[in-house]
């Protein structure tokens, strides 16, 4: 439609302007002036034409390896649907754009091929949601003007809400115009979407936790012994009321050779650790991404030192600092090639992902982490990496997997698929289910996803959010992966109720335990650029997890609780102490008597040190890898420490007015060391993450337990302010910040005291279209101010049209990129930069229903603001 209205008068101004044209180009440019140092100064960066990638051959690439040149997300497709002008011009929807660095000349000439029709099924969508499709090259689908093709965002771009919500209105609008029988049936199934959703994000989450679950026990028992009665038993289930002959330890299988029976079973349990490890690196290395150099980021990943670009890029244009405030740009940004760095490299799969989840619901999008493929490594890798006995947890990775569940789901739905803000949605309420299966805690992931990941979260979203952590819940509970009726391994009851006195150890505990997260934070920056920075390390991530491993494997042995997955051993140091409870084990932890403390509080010790320093050394590492449990654990044991410590003051000293109301208990004090543990392991958790409300609400539900409610709030009230004298930031800040991604924090509010004047740029013509003497501009001059965006790093930014010095118009740079790819000739083109109204419709016909590519109106979001309003 757009194509038919304005070929006619687009011809009209042309055959007028040919004559002209150099002479409006003239006066157009010598609108503003420019000083003689800016002029130099605009001179240096080199054009971007000259250093583009070719642009892959459709041929050559759809059964190449993803390289460099690959699409980084797949076919998460996110969209810019166009909608109507407010000027009654209408607009070409949907339409498909191409990165600017993926062409080498500056003339688009290939015939506009048809992509991913709306008109499929809802079969076919299920089967391509099931698919990890590369994202088909882009060429083949830029040039289309059919209603059912889209604009996709850019990597290292950011969302449009604004726009993707007007479009979402457009949908409705014309969804509840339909008022037939049929119309509205659909209506009320576009309504029911997002519970849809919801559930089948909730379930599918569940049972990859279960798989998980149930997997990752196995492998780790396996690297002790085996079960008799079936080699993928573990060795709960084999035994599940203690020691019994069915299970076999390796040391009674070689019968003792070659090292005998017990340094027989530490070198199998080390090498196997080492295997497990490898194993796991090696997927995870197989989600390998490159980031080509034209674009300037500090450092990506969870490892904080992947190497950052040298210094000499160019500086942006609006100052000497690359935001033209003084302060170094978090936007991906384009380098000369005399400048570049070699290319940088992540890995999706690696890590937490918790980070990048918040940042990609905050609007930004990084491509590659919300794949199958991605999902299908980190699932498998997360397995291995559990069951090698590192220090790490697999609660954080669930929330990544979760996302990914909830990404890959979104395509079963055009509602969502073809809709980046409305995907968020989705994408907020699976990250809420992943911490709700990984806690076992459905009230604390709708807390989740308000505090910590997401960042646009409508009323109706918080509802659906609720509903998918219940499901997700129910469902793993119904799954029962442990055989003992709980979700996760580290459920707990405390029958006995807390003393007065007991406040000011949980306010000691909560202080402690913030310090610790906090200086967690700064070690493991310190290790980042110490250690991961030398050269052999950086190169090779599989030597240092084999380090790690060795490492993990030779000190962790020996001692009988850091040689425990840290979900068990988070159980057993939060637990009362039971003789029923059969799922305890034997380590010793709970005292009959003031003798026997003492020793109990060496062994607490060693454990810290050794688990402590373990974590440190193995977050980071290029394996699937949470945060969460393993600070948990070192807290819990620094707060099981404390916890005996008081409770051998109460039995040293059991006549003291302070310590009357506590009643003796078969010569045991009324203090549970287990709470002590858990209050400890929630603060140290708060220090690391900075969850507040979210990880009360967690420990809550944990317990099951009111009485524990103050306790646990208390002490992390107390832990927070802490962490936050200490080190300002959270863990998934600073990963954050180094990696340079646009994330603007919701939780602080900026101090902004200067004038707009002072930090909005001087215009300058590269930045600005004018079309006061004509509407008609050259393709090449659009071409060249584009560059000079992307030279700015303002791959997602906008050229603001000017008419007699009265803003009239933004079309966004990457509508301006696509429209310019799809000229036929861009050396001689003109571009129609105005919406003018046509006298003749008898030209339509000669249309043929074809859209003039010279006419660049549908592009063009009208604005009306005077010069004087800035």
């Amino acid at each position: 439609m757009a194509g038919k209205k304005h070929a006619p008068r687009v011809r009209e101004l042309r055959d007028g302007q040919n004559d002209s044209s150099q002479n409006s180009q003239n006066d157009s440019e010598g609108l503003l002036s420019v000083e003689p140092s800016q002029q130099s100064y605009l001179s240096v960066p080199s054009s971007p034409s000259s250093y583009r990638r070719t642009r892959p051959n459709m041929s050559s690439q759809s059964g190449g390896a993803p390289d460099e040149r690959t699409s980084l997300l797949g076919t998460t497709r996110s969209s810019r649907i166009r909608i109507a002008s407010a000027h009654g011009t209408p607009r070409a929807p949907n339409l498909s754009r191409n990165q600017s660095y993926g062409r080498t000349d500056t003339v688009r000439s290939n015939p506009p091929t048809r992509h991913h029709s709306r008109a499929n099924s809802w079969g076919q969508r299920l089967i391509r949601a099931l698919a990890d499709r590369q994202e088909e090259p882009l060429s083949e689908s830029k040039g289309s003007f059919f209603p059912d093709d889209r604009v996709w965002y850019d990597q290292f771009t950011s969302t449009d809400w604004v726009h993707d919500s007007i479009a979402d209105a457009h949908r409705v609008k014309a969804l509840r115009s339909r008022k037939d029988f049929w119309g509205r049936v659909y209506i009320l199934f576009d309504g029911a979407q997002g519970w849809i959703l919801s559930a089948l994000v909730g379930f599918v989450i569940a049972v990859l936790a279960y798989i998980v679950d149930v997997t990752e026990s196995t492998f780790f028992d396996f690297k002790d012994g085996y079960c008799s009665r079936g080699w993928l038993i573990s060795e709960k289930r084999c035994c599940p009321h203690g020691p019994c002959t069915d299970w076999r330890d390796w040391g009674e299988v070689m019968h003792g050779w070659p090292f005998g029976e017990r340094w027989t079973e530490f070198v199998i349990y080390l090498g196997l650790a080492i295997g497990l490890a490898s194993v796991s690196c090696l997927l995870t290395l197989t989600t390998k991404t490159v980031v080509p150099s034209a674009y300037r980021l500090s450092t990506l990943d969870e490892n904080l030192a992947a190497a950052p670009v040298a210094p000499g890029g160019d500086a942006d244009e609006s100052g000497d600092s690359p935001n033209g405030n003084g302060t170094p740009s978090r936007r991906a940004s384009v380098v000369s090639p005399a400048a570049a760095a070699p290319p940088m490299i992540y890995y999706s799969a690696a890590g937490s992902g918790v980070a990048e989840v918040r940042v990609i619901l905050s609007g930004f999008v990084l491509h590659g982490f919300l794949g199958l493929r991605t999902l299908i490594v980190k699932t498998a890798g997360l397995v291995l990496s559990v069951a090698s006995g590192l220090s790490l947890g697999k609660e954080g990775p669930y929330v990544h997997i979760a996302t990914c569940v909830g990404n890959i789901a979104c395509r079963l739905f055009s509602k969502y698929d073809r809709n980046d803000a409305k995907r968020r949605e989705v994408l907020s309420a699976a990250a809420a289910a992943g911490v709700a299966v990984a806690f076992g805690a459905p009230l604390g992931g709708v807390l989740f996803g308000l505090e910590e990941v997401a960042y646009f979260f409508p009323a109706k979203t918080l509802f659906r959010t609720f509903f998918a952590c219940i499901t997700a819940a129910l469902t793993l509970k119904f799954l029962n992966p442990y055989g003992t009726q709980k979700i996760v391994m580290f459920q707990v009851r405390y029958l006995v109720d807390w003393e007065y006195f007991e406040l000011v150890s949980f306010i000691l505990v909560g202080i402690l335990g913030g310090a610790a997260g906090a200086l967690f934070i700064k070690a493991s920056r310190k290790w980042a650029v110490t250690f991961r920075r030398i050269p052999v390390i950086k190169k090779h991530p599989l030597l240092e997890v084999v380090l790690v491993a060795l490492v993990t494997g030779l000190i962790g042995y020996w001692n009988g609780l850091t040689k425990l997955p840290v979900a068990k051993l988070l159980y057993n140091l939060a637990a009362p102490c039971d003789d029923r409870d059969n799922n305890l084990e034997d380590l010793g932890l709970c005292p009959d008597s003031k003798a026997d403390i003492p020793p109990i509080l060496w062994h607490l010790l060693w454990a810290f040190l050794i688990k402590g320093f373990l974590t440190i050394i193995t977050f980071g590492i290029k394996v699937p890898a949470g945060i969460y449990v393993p600070s948990m654990v070192v807290g819990g044991l620094m707060g099981r420490l404390i916890g005996h410590m008081v409770q051998w003051l109460v039995l040293a000293f059991p006549d003291s007015a302070m310590f009357s109301s506590c009643n003796k208990v078969s010569s045991v004090s009324c203090i549970q060391p287990g709470v002590y543990g858990l209050i400890a392991a929630g603060s140290t958790m708060c220090g690391v993450t900075r969850l507040s409300v979210t990880l009360a609400v967690i420990l809550f539900e944990l317990t099951g337990s009111l009485d524990y409610v103050l306790p646990f709030s208390l002490a992390i009230l107390v832990a927070k302010w802490t962490a936050d004298a200490i080190e300002p930031l959270s863990i998934y800040d600073l990963l954050t910040e180094m990696n340079s991604y646009p994330f603007l924090n919701n939780k602080h509010k900026p101090i902004f005291t200067s004038e707009l004047i002072d930090i909005v740029p001087r215009v300058r013509r590269e930045r600005i279209i004018d079309i006061s003497n004509s509407p008609l501009v050259p393709a090449t001059s659009l071409r060249s101010k584009l560059e000079s965006l992307h030279r700015a790093g303002e791959l997602d930014g906008g050229l603001p049209i000017i008419r007699n010095y009265i803003l009239v118009g933004l079309i966004p740079a990457p509508d301006l990129e696509y429209a310019l790819d799809n000229l036929p000739d861009e050396s001689t083109a003109l571009c129609l930069m105005a919406d003018v109204p046509s006298m003749d419709d008898t030209d339509d016909e000669e249309a043929g229903g074809r859209r003039d590519p010279t006419d660049f109106s549908p592009y063009i979001d009208p604005v009306c603001l005077h010069p004087n309003f800035f």
